[in-house]
């Protein structure tokens, strides 16, 4: 029962990375016509700035993303440790968690840096776009945000999942 329980959640979880993927095809799209709507409309320079922030807004948040991920299972194998871990694990462990929290801390002053020239972004592009074409670019920088923090959800779900169903498996004669 509990494999056939395990399995009919991956297979939700699955289903529910396609749709994400397809979103993120979608939001792709409109990023797409967005780009060269504002390439038509902004001087160069401006447009190089519109690209690099939608540029490393998907690599500042994937940064984010994992480091708080990969911190997670590290603060999740801390409260694992008991009197039986042997002190060099420990020890592994805590510089582990010491390195993987600075730069989550570094990744964050990327992302308020991240922010601030969204701003500067927002402030060229109001002079150019009407108001609703302004609204659709602030709808596709949250959207684009939102989906890789849910891809990225997905993905540790299954991950966790699988290595349930994994050694659920292999624990059965």
């Amino acid at each position: 029962e509990l494999i056939s329980s395990l399995r009919s959640k991956l297979q939700t979880l699955w289903e529910e990375r396609e749709l994400v993927l397809s979103e993120a095809r979608e939001c792709a799209e409109r990023g797409e016509e967005l780009e060269a709507m504002v390439q038509d409309v902004c001087k160069p320079n401006e447009f190089e700035r519109y690209m690099m922030f939608v540029g490393d807004l998907e690599k500042v948040v994937s940064l984010l993303l994992c480091l708080s991920s990969r911190l997670a299972r590290v603060q999740n194998a801390m409260r694992r440790i008991d009197g039986n871990t042997d002190a060099e694990e420990k020890q592994s462990l805590n510089e582990r968690h010491k390195l993987l929290s600075r730069q989550r801390e570094d990744a964050k002053d990327l992302k308020e840096n991240l922010d601030r020239r969204e701003r500067v972004v927002s402030g060229i592009l109001a002079k150019y776009l009407t108001d609703q074409q302004l609204q659709d670019y602030r709808r596709f920088v949250q959207v684009k945000t939102s989906l890789l923090i849910e891809q990225k959800d997905l993905e540790e779900q299954i991950k966790f999942f699988e290595e349930q169903l994994e050694n659920l498996e292999k624990s059965i004669p």
